[in-house]
């Protein structure tokens, strides 16, 4: 890995962490909250491609692990990992990793813009939504004691808000692409 690849790993490890300054929104449901740090997961994925984006989130999980409260609501340390909310945290890695895997095969250059947006919204809401979701209600299910249907019912309210992320992904995905044409060469 390159210097330049934990740079940028490092930078969208930082745009997580920021918008994790939006306070998180509970829906009273279940006890996972609505935050904006999911977008970051997203973005990292789509322009950084599956191993920087990982890389990217792994550091944002070392920040919380040493206790710093980079989350959403000012949450951190080694509780984060046994709450209700740690499946969806440690998804976090699996969906920048599927998100940026599926950018890299879905999105090429040559491809028109429609083209390009289209593959990296189905990035997004296949890495940022479903993998994302599969490993956050079955810990949620298990860690609240709520049961899955319960659990994944719950998380439908969700929804809506991830696939606005995922249109906001996209849309910074195909700029990118346009503005800094190097940036998603990834290794």
């Amino acid at each position: 890995m390159s210097t330049r690849d934990l740079v940028l790993s490092a930078l969208f490890a930082a745009i997580i962490v920021a918008l994790g300054l939006l306070p998180p929104i509970s829906i009273g449901i279940i006890p996972v909250p609505i935050t904006a740090q999911s977008l970051g997961v997203m973005l990292a994925g789509v322009v950084l491609g599956a191993k920087r984006g990982a890389i990217a989130v792994l550091i944002v999980v070392v920040l919380v692990a040493i206790g710093l409260p980079v989350l959403s609501g000012g949450r951190g340390g080694l509780a984060v990992f046994v709450g209700p909310t740690a499946g969806f945290f440690i998804g976090w890695i699996f969906a920048a990793y599927v998100t940026g895997y599926l950018s890299e095969r879905l999105v090429k250059a040559e491809q028109t813009g429609l083209a390009q947006g289209i593959g990296f919204f189905i990035a997004s809401v296949a890495g940022g939504v479903v993998v994302l979701y599969a490993f956050g209600i079955a810990w949620l299910a298990i860690a609240a004691n709520l049961g899955f249907t319960k659990a994944f019912l719950g998380s439908m309210g969700f929804i809506p808000g991830d696939l606005v992320k995922a249109v906001v992904a996209a849309l910074v995905g195909r700029a990118v692409m346009v503005g800094y044409p190097l940036l998603p060469q990834r290794s």
